[in-house]
């Protein structure tokens, strides 16, 4: 598929609300096989965290459609000055975990459905996710059994921070950071 064709969309948390049907929908196809068998990853809980994501600082989502056909999507949202770093499996420096309120943009997604994988579309979702962001930094989790997924990454400039388990039944996860700045 042409990513020229791609239209994004930016939604806040206001926008939640008319948008939620369609972010569940795409998730529920991109997840499926997880779903199937792990309770962690059904649509359910992913309404949860998606939900309790939102009602954080600064929700952002970019979300893309070719011809009003659903893609994918990035979201995140805005750490506090408050926040703790829950689930961290290895040290990490103390100046790392350190936060104001706008140090840390918590990337919580990205997930582009099977046909317009591999077209760019997750790297301009998660571009343009981030051109709206004011913290100084991107940090994002990514399951370690998806080395492709993480090598991705690293190339979109993010680094190795740790390992995370941010809930108990949740996959171990590495933990990546990237410098903002546009």
């Amino acid at each position: 598929m042409d990513a020229a064709t791609l239209t994004v969309t930016y939604y806040t948390a206001a926008d939640l609300p008319g948008v939620e049907d369609r972010l569940l929908e795409v998730y529920a196809e991109v997840y499926s096989v997880q779903a199937a068998t792990d309770p962690f990853f059904t649509v359910d809980r992913y309404a949860e965290r998606l939900r309790a994501h939102a009602s954080a600082p600064r929700w952002g989502c970019a979300f893309g459609d070719v011809e009003g056909e659903p893609v994918g999507y990035a979201y995140g949202f805005a750490r506090t000055a408050a926040y703790q770093w829950h689930g961290l499996i290895t040290d990490v420096p103390p100046d790392l975990l350190a936060e104001t309120d706008t140090r840390t943009f918590a990337l919580c997604e990205v997930m582009v459905r099977s046909p317009w994988r591999g077209t760019g579309i997750a790297r301009l979702l998660h571009d343009e996710l981030l051109t709206h962001r004011i913290e100084e930094r991107s940090h994002l989790l990514v399951e370690q059994d998806h080395p492709k997924v993480r090598a991705l990454y690293e190339r979109w400039g993010y680094r190795p921070m740790g390992v995370m388990q941010p809930y108990p039944d949740a996959p171990r996860y590495d933990s990546l950071l990237r410098t903002l700045g546009y």
